[in-house]
C-alpha cells in the first residue's frame, strides 16, 4: 500500500498553509528545491544571543528563554540537511552548553522557566538535572564532525554512566531512543556501544512497548510507540529487530492514520495554534518515513 499522489498533495497543502516555517522549509527541502540554506534562516529564527534556541522551538512552550533541548533539536535539524560545519558546532553551541553543563558532567533537558509564558505543566516541575537524552546526542554530533575538547571526556563519562543506570526505564520514549542512538552510532568505543544497541533490542521487543493497535488514538506517539519510531528508515540501527510484515503492518497502518485534511495528528499542544504546529511536526515526520521507504507515490528521493 501507498500513499497516492492526491493524498501526498494534501499533506504538502496542509503543512504549506498551517505549519511552522521550520517544517514548510523541511518540507520543501525534502520533497521539492532542497534548499538547507532556507532550512537554516528558519531555524536560527529561533536563536538568543546567548547562543541557546528558544521562542517555542518545540510548541510547548511559548517562552523565549534558550533550553537546552531547543538548542539540540536545532543542532539536529542542522545536521539532518547537512547546514552543520566544525565551526558552527565549536562557535555558535558550544559556548551555550558548556554553560549549562552540570557538575555530573552532562547537559539538563531542561531548565526550570524564569518567565511566566505560557507551557505544558510539565515544565513547571522541570529538574535541572543532567540529562542522556540531550547529553547522548550533542556528543554523537560531537563525534560526527571528528571534534575532540575537553568538554567531552566528562561527558562521556556520564552517559555510559546513565546507561548504566536507567537500563530499560525510558525504552518507551521514541524521542529519546533516536538521540541515544546518534551518540551509539558515532562514538569510538564500538563495542560498548553495541553491547547497549544488544540490550536496546531486547528491551524493545519486550512485552507491552510496542502498539500493535493502529486504531488507537494514541498510536504512534508519546507512550505508545510503534516500530517505526525506533526505525524510521531501513537503515536505522534498529531496523533489523523487526520482520518485513511488522514494518508493512505498521506503514500501511501509518498511512489509514491520515487524516481527510492531508494531517497525521497529535494530541499535543497548549492551544489550537500550538497543536497546529504539533500536527504540523507530525505531518512531516509521517511523509518523510513513508518516502524512506518508498511508500509514497511518484516520491522523490530523500536525502541522507
Amino acid at each position: 500500500m501507498k500513499l497516492s499522489n492526491t493524498q501526498f498533495l494534501k499533506a504538502r497543502d496542509f503543512i504549506l498553509t498551517n505549519a511552522r516555517m521550520i517544517e514548510r522549509r523541511l518540507f520543501q527541502f525534502y520533497f521539492e528545491n532542497r534548499d538547507a540554506e532556507g532550512v537554516y534562516h528558519a531555524v536560527y529564527a529561533y536563536r538568543n544571543s546567548d547562543g541557546g534556541f528558544g521562542h517555542g522551538m518545540e510548541p510547548d512552550t511559548a517562552s523565549p528563554e534558550s533550553q537546552p533541548l531547543f538548542t539540540i533539536m536545532a543542532l539536529e535539524i542542522l545536521d539532518e540537511v547537512g547546514f552543520l560545519t566544525k565551526e558552527r558546532i565549536v562557535n555558535d553551541f558550544m559556548p551555550y552548553f558548556m554553560n549549562v553543563t552540570t557538575k555530573k558532567g552532562g547537559i539538563p533537558w531542561m531548565m526550570l522557566p524564569t518567565s511566566d509564558y505560557p507551557c505544558s505543566d510539565h515544565f513547571k516541575t522541570v529538574k535541572e538535572w543532567a540529562a542522556l537524552s540531550t547529553t547522548a546526542p550533542l556528543l554523537g554530533i560531537l563525534e560526527k564532525y571528528k571534534i575532540d575538547i575537553p568538554w567531552m571526556k566528562n561527558a562521556e563519562k556520564f552517559v555510559w554512566s546513565e546507561f548504566d543506570r536507567i537500563q530499560e526505564k525510558h525504552v518507551f520514549c521514541y524521542l529519546c531512543v533516536p538521540r541515544w542512538l546518534t551518540f551509539l552510532k558515532h562514538t569510538k568505543n564500538q563495542s560498548k556501544a553495541l553491547k547497549v544497541i544488544e540490550n536496546l533490542k531486547k528491551w524493545i521487543l519486550a512485552e507491552d512497548v510496542i502498539s500493535d493497535d493502529p486504531l488507537d488514538d494514541g498510536w504512534g506517539l508519546y507512550g505508545k510507540p510503534h516500530r517505526l519510531n525506533y526505525s524510521p528508515s531501513p537503515d536505522s540501527l534498529l531496523h533489523s529487530i523487526f520482520t518485513k510484515s511488522e514494518i508493512d503492518f505498521d506503514l500501511t497502518g501509518l498511512i489509514k492514520k491520515q487524516k481527510n485534511n492531508g494531517s497525521w495528528d497529535t494530541w499535543y499542544g497548549i492551544s489550537t495554534g500550538s497543536k497546529l504546529e504539533w500536527t504540523g511536526i507530525q505531518t512531516l515526520w509521517s511523509l518523510k518515513v513513508l518516502q524512506n521507504f518508498n511508500r509514497i507515490e511518484n516520491g522523490t528521493e530523500i536525502i541522507d
